[in-house]
């Protein structure tokens, strides 16, 4: 599967944005969804994880962003989201999705994944 992220931008602290990450190829429902960022000079980080599961799937998010971002996905679309509210400099960052098919999220996190997009930059500055 192909993954095209958009959606990242300029923002002044506390504001929002809304990823979205649009799958080409087929099956997209069969696999398990994740953003994970990398800031300028460090490693690449899970952000948060959506589980395949079509009911009730599995989701979480890294420490620092919990309570602020929200993962979700579309199957009719195709589409992975991550709502991120209250943004501060620290999120700061290049955002990219993963795709890991039929995949837990503890595979996810340590970034063991069958594909991922080119990422879209995320700019919190005021």
């Amino acid at each position: 599967v192909q993954l095209l992220e958009s959606g990242g931008g300029l923002v002044q602290p506390g504001g929002s944005l809304r990823l979205s990450c649009v799958a080409t190829g087929h099956s997209f429902s069969r696999y398990s969804m994740a953003w994970f960022r990398q800031a300028h000079g460090k490693e690449r980080e899970f952000v948060a994880g959506i589980t395949w599961a079509p009911v009730n799937p599995d989701i979480e998010y890294a420490d620092s962003v919990l309570g602020r971002f929200t993962i979700s996905r579309d199957n009719t679309k195709n589409t992975v989201y991550l709502q991120m509210n209250n943004l501060q400099l620290d999120d700061s960052a290049i955002y990219y999705c993963s795709a890991d098919y039929f995949g837990p999220i503890s595979n996810m996190k340590s970034g063991k994944v069958d594909s991922w997009g080119h990422g879209t930059q995320v700019t919190v500055s005021s």
